[in-house]
């Protein structure tokens, strides 16, 4: 009598191994046509900068950097003061942030840990603003702006979003996560509010307050519309309008508009791979509760 004895590879088909290596293999294949789809776009972006207009629109297009990079910032800084515009861009961005993050912390803070009459419908007013238009309100802003003599001046720009709604509902999120016991014991030492909204309730909040400063950061560094209605003068306007006013209705220097934008796109990639390993724990931060 003989035995036949099976193989458990030839039974079941591939081995665990096996298996495991063809999903990590279709894994960092998909992950690989991610990146060239999110990365050729900004390749070309800069590598465009490098070029004139007529090696732009040349059929194929160009793949390799060019040698008119120095004319096209030359271009820049002649027709759209570019390191005047870079430095409004920054500084509004900077203080944006500064000013906005304090704003949003503080909010949510006393929203998560403070009990109030008329908290939680004075809430969901704020979280109204996530799903109004911003276009509904620029009429009245403007206005506003005006009477108060603001126009073309920073805080024209920086204070009518100083209180955003997303980023009050973040630090909401992720202050509700911190324990009311670290607080009561702060106040049983002796400690004052804005000491224990300093020295307790801040320091475990890093990773939300990163995320926070990339939000507001991006969300103010790539803002059009706004800038655009209330500077008025050629040498405040920030990064985006020196870059539309560009744009001619018969001839456009796509060389220069080009470099711009890859010039652009650099402060927004340094700020958030600065943070980077704080923002995806900081969006995460209170989505789960013990």
């Amino acid at each position: 009598m003989t035995t036949s004895v099976t193989h458990p590879r030839t039974a079941r088909g591939a081995s665990p191994a096996s298996r495991r290596r063809g999903r990590s293999i279709l894994l960092t294949s998909g992950l690989a046509f991610g990146l060239a789809v999110v990365a050729v776009p900004f390749y070309w972006l800069a590598v465009a900068g490098t070029r004139s207009n007529a090696e732009i629109f040349d059929s194929p297009p160009p793949l390799l950097p060019g040698g008119h990079l120095a004319d096209n910032l030359a271009t820049l800084q002649h027709e759209a003061q570019l390191g005047r515009v870079l430095l409004n861009s920054l500084l509004i961005a900077v203080l944006y942030t500064v000013c906005a993050g304090a704003v949003c912390t503080l909010a949510g803070y006393g929203f998560a840990k403070y009990r109030f009459k008329g908290r939680d419908a004075l809430f969901g007013l704020i979280m109204l603003g996530l799903v109004i238009p911003a276009q509904v309100t620029l009429v009245p802003l403007f206005k506003m702006t005006a009477e108060l003599h603001w126009l073309n001046t920073y805080q024209a720009v920086i204070m009518p979003n100083l209180a955003l709604p997303f980023g009050i509902f973040l630090m909401r999120q992720s202050m509700a996560a911190l324990p009311d016991e670290l607080l009561d014991s702060g106040r049983i030492d002796g400690c004052g509010e804005l000491r224990l909204f300093w020295r307790v309730a801040l320091p475990p909040m890093k990773p939300a307050l990163a995320a926070l400063a990339i939000f507001l950061f991006l969300y103010q560094w790539n803002d059009f519309i706004w800038p655009l209605l209330v500077l008025r003068d050629s040498a405040s306007f920030t990064l985006p309008v020196a870059l539309a006013s560009l744009q001619g209705l018969d001839d456009t220097d796509y060389g220069a508009l080009l470099a711009g934008a890859a010039l652009a796109a650099v402060p927004m990639a340094v700020v958030f791979l600065a943070l980077q390993r704080h923002f995806v724990s900081g969006l995460l931060a209170g989505a789960v509760k013990e």
